[in-house]
């Protein structure tokens, strides 16, 4: 892990890692490197990455849709990330994706069915990531999403 995330909380740090390298390997159509980080990503403490990982799509969406998201939005987004990802990258799920737009937006219903893997959420977050971010690094990324968190907690 570089000093690149020594300005995130210690637990933090190695997810954003994981995800750095994964977001990059899916930008890099580089399926090891995306494995790798994968491998990495699903290693951390499932909750602690679904709520980092989670916070940092939403904010990628609203970032993305200042005026808000309608049904139409999510349809584009769930459209283009699916696409893009197809194009290169065979294990691309599009109810996965979709159960991590509608878990990000908190408006997934739970309907008694088991959530997909941590390998499937982390490959999925990434390729979605990938789509979102624009040119915007991870660091800065990761760094808002965590203030975020931070900002919630300090509120509730």
């Amino acid at each position: 892990m570089t000093n690149e995330w020594r300005q995130l909380p210690a637990p933090a740090r190695p997810i954003a890692a994981a995800t750095s390298a994964a977001v990059a390997g899916a930008r890099a159509h580089d399926e090891v490197a995306l494995a790798e980080a994968i491998a990495e990503l699903s290693a951390q403490d499932q909750t602690q990455a679904g709520l980092i990982l989670g916070t940092a799509v939403r904010l990628l969406l609203e970032d993305a849709h200042p005026d808000g998201l309608d049904a139409d939005d999510v349809r584009g987004v769930l459209a283009g990330s699916v696409r893009a990802a197809a194009a290169w990258c065979p294990r691309v799920d599009p109810q996965t994706m979709l159960y991590l737009l509608a878990g990000a937006l908190g408006v997934w219903e739970d309907d008694g069915s088991p959530p997909p893997k941590p390998e499937e959420l982390a490959l999925h977050t990434a390729l979605l990531i990938d789509h979102l971010i624009g040119p915007r690094p991870m660091t800065e990324v990761m760094t808002a999403t965590l203030d975020e968190i931070q900002r919630a907690q300090l509120n509730d």
